[in-house]
């Protein structure tokens, strides 16, 4: 399995910041609007976001084995009128010593559209929040609409938009940003050893573009992921406007992230672990306005936080990482097939950037040397990069397909090349910001057509996605709550919002549904049917995260849920306990905890397994670029599926 990213915002040990301060509960009222008492021994957990018309539907019960062993459900209407009544399911599995038994609730035959609640009846009690039932568009294009508004409000420059978090202009000076030197770091990845950054004389014109977390830095790794996501999913959604203006918006980022003229792809804006001399995005908690008002001079701590440094990918017309340039090349190559029919030109331009950027992949890469995703390398581990250079030549292709471009031959021979030799590997993993082959096989097979090359067709890109969901399927049948993704390490959210996206290309691509139940309950362990009780992602149902960590969220949102929130948000979700013994705490960030609507969040952590939903808690509540992307395509091909 690929390296699940490591922690990049925030560290509570970074110099200067003082003593740790301690969150506080803000608001202990339930988030929901549901105010009737929850049992204190049974907990029912169901996708609050609702259930797609047609589509097998599970909601879960957690309590004592004697108090469930005799439970049956209703499930009421707006109205309270009862709509079905059953008998709960077999045993799932233990979770905790609080909640030893898990059984499900069928909910399959609940096809008409409505809200619901489930109650629980016999030996149990307990009403569940509310959910619906609704078509695949009605239910997902919202989220899709949400997922943009979180977009929105990560843009970085002039080009802000309003909203309701909305902030000014913001670090102006990146229109005329400093090069430097690759900064040395110890082994870990916390430290920077150098006494100074070294300027190599040049400028940059790095403006725009979205912060990549709840810190202000930004990265081409995430930025071209999450484009490329983007333009994926207009695939599905093509009429949503919003949706294509912020693709757009993150494109032209990457465009000033190339310099063609001296072949040189820029990594990163801003650094995140510095020291004495040098301060850091991650020293200090703002708006991220307050950064261009700083009154600061070369030599000054904080110039680096005005004056924000820019690190390169490769020098001057040298090899490029081949995990960049692969995911770069796939960004403006979907970008040159959105625009092969309304502007042939614009379309050729993109195709021509991704070639080039293509081109100077370094396929040599050292496998004993890591890749060079970010500054330092340990924000972004990645072990893989044959699948991005898989996806790389797969929208060249296609986009040269489109184009009438004679290149398209060898464009599928090299990505059909790299495909085996990432099938080849030890490193192979499931759809997150570290492994994109979910996303090359599927279009690669569209570009192979039936054809083989290099050893390579369909039939083994279609194994591999079945390898991926097969993989996820075999955890969900040993998890209570029949989860896919490991859930005590980073990235669980993202990972299963990964497998219900694997899942929808493979049924789009085959016609084989056989994954479309494993899809629909991932979805809804990541929107609720999950041990906590929690959606998460903000603003999607009625228990979700009130306490991101998240500056701009911090301290312009509301932290009771009912004001300015970061809506469309996605969180990382649960992680190792052993990775929540510490929070952060910064002297101007606003304290916030949140409470679930009864008891503690600890009574529902299990299986090594912490939630906490905490301005601190970087490790479960800090939102990003990746994880809400791959939601909003996970949404889009869910939209799409269901109007076909």
């Amino acid at each position: 399995m690929n390296s699940l990213r490591k922690p990049r915002l925030l560290a509570g040990t970074a110099a200067g910041l003082g003593t740790l301060l301690l969150a506080v509960s803000l608001h202990g009222l339930p988030h929901g609007g549901d105010t009737t008492p929850a049992s204190t021994k049974v907990a029912i957990r169901v996708d609050q976001v609702g259930y797609v018309r047609g589509e097998a539907k599970r909601a879960y019960v957690m309590g004592p084995s004697a108090a469930l062993a005799g439970a049956g459900f209703k499930v009421v209407d707006a109205r309270n009128r009862v709509v079905q009544a059953g008998r709960l399911g077999a045993a799932t599995g233990r979770w905790n010593a609080r909640y030893p038994s898990v059984r499900t609730a069928d909910l399959s035959a609940l096809n008409t559209p409505g809200t619901y609640r489930i109650v629980l009846t016999g030996t149990a009690a307990g009403r569940s929040p509310a959910f619906r039932i609704a078509g695949a568009r009605e239910l997902m294009t919202p989220l899709v609409r949400d997922n943009v508004r979180f977009l929105q409000a990560q843009r970085d420059g002039a080009d802000v938009l309003p909203g309701a978090l909305r902030h000014g202009p913001s670090h102006l000076a990146d229109q005329d940003a400093t090069v430097y030197a690759d900064p040395d770091y110890d082994e870990e990845g916390t430290e920077l050893l150098d006494e100074r950054l070294t300027p190599t004389g040049d400028q940059a014109d790095v403006s725009g573009g979205w912060f990549d977390a709840g810190d202000f830095l930004k990265f081409t790794g995430t930025t071209s992921y999450s484009v490329a996501e983007l333009l994926l999913a207009q695939r599905d959604l093509p009429g949503m406007a919003e949706l294509s203006a912020e693709a757009s918006h993150g494109l032209a980022w990457l465009d000033r992230m190339w310099d063609e003229d001296s072949e040189t792809l820029y990594a990163q804006v801003g650094i995140g672990a510095g020291n004495d001399a040098v301060r850091t995005d991650h020293d200090v908690w703002r708006l991220p306005e307050a950064d261009d008002r700083l009154d600061v001079s070369p030599g000054d701590p904080d110039y680096t936080i005005k004056h924000r440094p820019v690190f390169r990918a490769n020098d001057p017309g040298e090899p490029i990482t081949p995990s960049l340039a692969g995911r770069v090349a796939a960004a403006f190559a979907l970008a040159a097939q959105r625009a092969a029919d309304t502007d042939p030109d614009e379309a050729q331009d993109w195709l021509d950037k991704a070639a080039a950027v293509y081109d100077l992949a370094d396929t040599d890469h050292d496998p004993d040397e890591p890749l060079v995703t970010a500054f330092p390398n340990a924000f972004y581990p990645e072990d893989s990069w044959q699948d991005d250079m898989e996806f790389g030549g797969a929208e060249l292709a296609l986009a040269a397909r489109e184009l009438g471009d004679d290149r398209e031959g060898d464009w599928a021979d090299a990505a059909a090349g790299w495909a085996g030799d990432y099938l080849d590997s030890d490193v192979k993993g499931t759809l997150n910001v570290a492994d994109v082959s979910a996303l090359a096989h599927v279009d690669l097979a569209t570009v192979l057509d039936g054809t083989r090359t290099n050893g390579i067709g369909a039939e083994e890109l279609y194994d591999d996605l079945r390898r991926q969901l097969d993989d996820g399927v075999a955890h969900a049948g040993h998890d209570p709550f029949g989860a896919g993704a490991v859930y005590d390490d980073f990235d669980a959210v993202p990972h299963t919002f990964g497998l219900v996206a694997t899942a929808r290309l493979y049924a789009k691509a085959t016609g084989d549904t056989r994954y479309a139940a494993f899809a629909g309950r991932q979805r809804g362990w990541a929107l609720g049917a999950n041990p906590w009780g929690t959606s998460f992602m903000i603003g999607a149902g009625e228990v979700y995260p009130h306490c991101p960590e998240h500056q701009l969220a911090n301290l312009r949102g509301s932290h009771d849920g009912k004001g300015a929130i970061l809506r469309g948000a996605v969180v990382n979700g649960p992680n190792a306990a052993s990775k929540l013994e510490e929070l952060n705490g910064f002297p101007t960030m606003k304290k916030c905890t949140a409470a679930p609507p009864a008891g503690a969040w600890t009574d529902f952590d299990g299986k090594g397994a912490r939630y906490v939903d905490d301005v601190g808690a970087w490790q479960t509540v800090e939102p990003s670029l990746d994880f809400t992307t791959t939601a909003l395509l996970t949404f889009a091909l869910t939209a799409q599926a269901g109007g076909r």
